[in-house]
């Protein structure tokens, strides 16, 4: 079976692991802890590495069970984390900021920045090219470029405060957005 290119390996990879980043961006309104870097970078990229592989498998028959609904699903979702910290920062001083590396929120959120890479798991199966070495590289790329925007996400909220968080829920809502398009 053949192998990706390295070179186009990494084009894709870094493809798809720009929604991760910019969802880091918001996530590091909530600063810069290990835990926290672990948690987010390690379930984003490791879910970058996962969907394709499923794709891959099986990408036709999810694409049939959730239809055209997939992204409505995604925007809502999104939607609803973003608008909350909007209001979280349009208040004076938010009395918590929402943790998005922890329970449900990061889950959805794994999933959410990595549905394309469903598809292109999908794709590669289709063009029978091996899926392994793609996945792995796909999943690092992902977790290192979600430390990045942790660490200029705290850089963010350090100069504009908590109003970050308005900034980081617009993006989150620009993410659902561009899911639906």
């Amino acid at each position: 079976m053949p192998t990706l290119p390295l070179i186009e390996n990494l084009i894709i990879a870094v493809g798809l692991a720009a929604d991760a980043f910019s969802v880091s961006l918001a996530a590091g309104a909530q600063g810069f802890r290990p835990r926290r870097i672990f948690r987010l970078s390690w379930h984003f990229g490791f879910f970058q590495y996962l969907m394709p592989v499923i794709g891959w498998f099986g990408g036709e028959l999810v694409a049939r069970v959730v239809g055209g609904a997939g992204p409505w699903i995604v925007l809502v979702l999104l939607a609803g984390i973003g608008i909350k910290m909007i209001i979280d920062g349009v208040k004076d001083v938010p009395k918590v900021i929402p943790d998005l590396s922890k329970g449900m929120k990061m889950v959805f959120l794994s999933v959410a920045t990595s549905i394309d890479a469903l598809a292109v798991g999908f794709g590669f199966g289709l063009l029978n090219i091996s899926i392994w070495r793609p996945a792995i590289v796909i999943g690092m790329v992902c977790a290192i470029m979600t430390i990045i925007g942790l660490y200029l996400g705290v850089r963010m909220y350090r100069r504009i405060g908590h109003r970050s968080l308005i900034i980081g829920g617009l993006i989150l809502i620009g993410i659902g957005i561009k899911m639906v398009f």
